[in-house]
């Protein structure tokens, strides 16, 4: 449970200038993170493209990304869908070696019911031999994990350990907060809120923009955990303008456009996304390197 503390990162899929997979790069990445002080990685998740990838290319990946973190800090594997079974058939055959955890979000384009959605997550929790956290999303799910479900589900199921939220409803929030089990983990899915969250008792967040700047946003998120909201406040202001940047086009178009000039990996990414205007992409580069400059990778 303590691995899911503080930052952990919703880890981008690099590709080559002809779409394909870039294990170097992606190698680039991992070490940037660590190196970084998160405290954990999430593979595969929406901001890794999981969606238009192949069955055979995210195995590869999830093997790879467990071989180069190599136990160096947790790692979480995204597995979801809106085809039940299908997600349960992938959970039953998902290498966990390596692998402390699955994030799996709700069901998309559906829109179930809450008690479909509740079946929906009983099935994965019999399913997993790992835990399990919820993620709701609702911006791209088209439907909502309501307070009373995620509830439900955290004190049915021990191995559901807590929920990434990214609904930015803090009356849900607050729902949650009062009526979850005590060690229930509530994890920010959203970058620009995470520190409102962690004051209402959130452990952390599962960040995008902690790709491109993983020191500067771990940093801000143990200093809010420590509860030193005053010096966090302080770098939370000073990522406002980049984060709203890194989603102004689609993410992670933002986000691989700053890690291509931070030397890490390229910033292609697979249709129906498309790269960031150039416009926006000057505007990108001139905040990181006013924030970061260019790492060593390895």
């Amino acid at each position: 449970m303590n691995r899911f503390y503080g930052t952990g990162v919703a880890m981008v899929t690099p590709f080559d200038a002809e779409g394909q997979v870039d294990y170097q790069a992606l190698k680039n990445l991992i070490n940037h993170l660590i190196d970084g002080g998160v405290e954990y990685l999430v593979s595969l998740g929406t901001t890794g493209e999981s969606v238009t990838l192949s069955k055979e290319e995210k195995k590869k990946i999830w093997a790879f990304t467990a071989e180069v973190n190599n136990g160096r800090v947790g790692l979480i594997a995204g597995i979801a869908g809106n085809n039940t079974l299908e997600v349960v058939e992938e959970i039953k055959k998902f290498d966990t070696t390596g692998y402390n955890a699955i994030l799996s979000a709700s069901p998309n384009y559906n829109k179930p019911t809450q008690e479909g959605i509740y079946q929906h997550y009983k099935a994965i929790a019999g399913a997993s031999a790992l835990p399990v956290i919820l993620y709701n999303v609702p911006s791209r799910t088209g439907s909502n994990i309501a307070a009373e479900t995620t509830v439900r589900l955290a004190k049915d199921f021990k191995n559901i350990i807590g929920i990434k939220e990214a609904s930015g409803n803090f009356d849900q929030l607050n729902q949650i907060m009062r009526d979850k089990p005590e060690d229930f983990l509530m994890i920010s899915g959203d970058d620009p809120i995470s520190l409102p969250m962690i004051a209402l008792g959130g452990v952390g967040v599962i960040s995008v923009v902690g790709n491109a700047l993983p020191r500067q946003f771990s940093d801000m998120i143990r200093l809010c955990l420590q509860g030193d909201f005053k010096a966090a406040q302080k770098g939370h202001s000073a990522l406002i303008e980049f984060t709203r940047m890194m989603f102004a086009e689609g993410s992670p178009a933002g986000v691989k456009t700053s890690l291509k000039y931070l030397g890490v990996c390229g910033d292609t990414v697979r249709l129906p996304l498309v790269q960031v205007s150039p416009k926006l992409a000057e505007k990108i580069v001139a905040e990181t390197k006013m924030l970061a400059a260019p790492v060593a990778v390895h």
